[in-house]
C-alpha cells in the first residue's frame, strides 16, 4: 500500500493529489515510508495545514521525489498512546511562518482512508477522546470547586487546565479517576526552546498555554490529592506539568506534602515529572516516599540536550544521576522520550541510549511525538547532519532485544503495573502489549 499525498486548498479543504505517493521525513530528508509501518489515522487524530510549505511526493508514474504544487502541505497529529515513524515531508518556501507546537507526523489517503506511518506503543486508553464525557467532566468540576472552594491548585485545574486547554490529565482528574495532576512551580532552571508554557516575547512562536502563577501550598496539595489516592481507581498524583517550571524548584513543599499524604494513605503512586536537574532533591524525595521518576530529556547525548534545554544551573549528568538515585531506592525510572525521526534513531543516539539504560537501570521508556516544527528546531539546535539513521521502529525493536526488561509506553503506570502486573492497562483492565511488547496477553 502507498497512499496518495494530501494537500490544502488555504481554506480549510483537504484533497489528495493522486500522481504524487507521500513520503516521510527524517531529519532534513525526504524518504519512501516502508509499506508495513501505515497505520489509519487512529481516532482523535486530526489534519493540520503547512501554510508556505509544498508537500514532497514520489511520481507515481516516474519514481521521482517532486513536489506538490496544487497547494499547502498537510500533516497529522496522532493521539496519545501512539508514536510517529516519519515526519511530514516538505519544502519550506522562503517568509514561511513558524509552525505552532504539535507534533507533524506524515500522512496519506487510500481507499478512502488517512494513513499515517505511527505505532501504536500500549493500549492504555487514558486519553482516549471518546472516554472523555462532557457531562461528567463539568459535573466534577462543579463538585471538587464546592468542596474545596479556597484551594488555588483546583481553581488552577479547573479554570486553566481543564475547561480552557482541556488538559486530558486535568479532565481525567475532575471524573475522578487515574492519574491527578499536581502543578506545583512557577519557576524553571531551563530555557527549552520548545517550552509550552513559557516563550520569549520576541520568539516567532507563542506558548500553547500559560503557566501556574503561584507557589501552592504543601497543604493545598494535601487538600484535594489525599482524597484522589483514596477513591480514585488506579491512582496516581504526579507533580510536574505541562502549564509549569520545574516541580524540584519546589522540592522542599513536594517533600512537606509527600511526608503528610503518606500519613493519611498508603494508596497509589506518588510521581514526580520533571528535568532531573538535582539529584539531592530527587533523595530527598524518595526517602520521603516518591514512587517514581520520569525525566523529560530530546537525546541521551549532552551534545544534543544542552542547545534544547539550555539549562541554569545544573549539568547533563544530572538527570543521569537522578534517575540511578531513584533505582537505588527501589523507584520506577521512566524517561519522557522527546521522538524526533532521523534524530532519535540516528546510531549515536541509539549507541547513547544503550549506554544510559545500562547505568541507570532504567525501567521505561515513553516514546513520546516531539511537538516542535522540524525546520525551527534542527535551525535552533544547529543540526545540518544527522548522520546514518535507523528508523524509529527498527530502533525499537533493537532496544527490545536487548533489554526485554525494559517497559515501552506513553504514560506513568500505576502501582499495579510498577508492583508486576505491567502489562495490564489499569485505565481499562485491557490487555496492554503493544506491537513490541514481548508477550501476547489475555484479558
Amino acid at each position: 500500500m502507498n497512499p496518495y499525498i494530501l494537500y490544502s486548498d488555504g481554506e480549510g479543504n483537504i484533497f489528495e493529489d493522486i500522481t504524487l505517493y507521500t513520503t516521510g521525513r527524517s531529519g532534513w530528508d525526504a524518504l519512501p515510508v516502508p509499506e508495513d509501518e501505515w497505520i489509519t489515522l487512529p481516532e482523535g487524530g486530526q489534519l493540520y495545514e503547512l501554510p508556505g510549505r509544498r508537500g514532497i511526493g514520489i511520481d507515481v508514474e516516474t519514481g521521482e521525489m517532486r513536489l506538490c504544487e496544487k497547494g499547502w502541505a498537510v500533516a497529522a497529529f496522532i493521539p496519545p498512546a501512539h508514536t510517529g515513524l516519519y515526519l511530514a515531508a516538505y519544502e519550506t518556501l522562503p517568509g514561511a511562518e513558524t509552525l505552532p507546537l504539535f507534533c507533524y507526523t506524515a500522512t496519506g489517503w487510500h481507499d478512502d482512508t488517512f494513513y499515517v506511518p505511527a505505532i501504536r506503543i500500549e493500549q492504555d486508553i487514558r486519553q482516549e477522546s471518546e472516554g472523555f464525557e462532557e457531562e461528567k467532566i463539568q459535573s466534577g468540576v462543579k463538585k471538587f470547586l464546592s468542596a474545596y472552594p479556597h484551594n488555588r491548585l483546583v481553581q488552577h485545574l479547573a479554570q486553566n487546565c481543564c475547561l480552557t486547554y482541556h488538559c486530558p490529565a486535568a479532565r481525567n482528574y475532575f471524573m475522578g479517576r487515574w492519574e491527578c495532576p499536581v502543578p506545583s512551580s512557577p519557576a524553571c532552571n531551563a530555557n527549552c526552546i520548545g517550552c509550552i508554557s513559557f516563550q520569549p516575547v520576541d520568539e516567532t512562536i507563542v506558548s500553547t498555554q500559560d503557566r501556574l502563577m503561584f507557589r501552592p501550598t504543601a497543604e493545598e496539595i494535601i487538600e484535594y490529592t489525599v482524597p484522589h489516592l483514596e477513591t480514585a481507581p488506579f491512582p496516581i498524583v504526579s507533580f510536574g506539568q505541562g502549564c509549569e517550571g520545574e516541580p524540584l524548584l519546589m522540592w522542599h513543599t513536594i517533600k512537606d506534602a509527600i511526608v503528610e499524604i503518606r500519613k493519611h494513605t498508603i494508596k497509589g503512586s506518588i510521581n514526580i515529572n520533571t528535568n532531573g536537574s538535582d539529584p539531592e532533591a530527587v533523595k530527598a524525595l524518595c526517602e520521603a516516599g516518591l514512587n517514581s521518576i520520569r525525566v523529560s530529556t530530546n537525546s541521551v547525548r549532552e551534545s544534543v540536550y544542552l542547545p534544547y534545554y539550555k539549562p541554569n544551573n545544573y549539568v547533563f549528568n544530572d538527570i543521569i544521576e537522578s534517575l540511578k538515585v531513584v533505582n537505588s531506592y527501589g523507584g520506577w525510572t521512566s524517561i519522557n522520550y522527546f521522538v524526533f525521526p532521523g534524530m532519535t534513531d540516528s546510531v549515536e543516539e541509539y549507541e547513547a541510549l544503550r549506554k544510559m539504560i545500562r547505568e541507570t537501570g532504567l525501567k521505561m521508556i515513553q516514546w513520546r511525538n516531539f511537538n516542535i516544527d522540524p525546520d525551527w528546531y534542527l535551525r535552533k539546535t544547529g543540526v545540518t547532519e544527522t548522520g546514518e539513521c535507523l528508523g524509529i521502529k527498527q530502533m525499537m525493536e533493537l532496544i527490545r532485544e536487548e533489554f526485554p526488561d525494559l517497559k515501552f509506553g506513553y504514560f506513568n503506570p500505576g502501582m499495579e503495573r510498577i508492583r508486576g502486573d505491567f502489562e495490564r492497562d489499569f485505565a481499562g483492565g485491557r490487555g496492554a502489549s503493544s506491537d513490541l511488547n514481548a508477550k501476547p496477553l489475555t484479558d
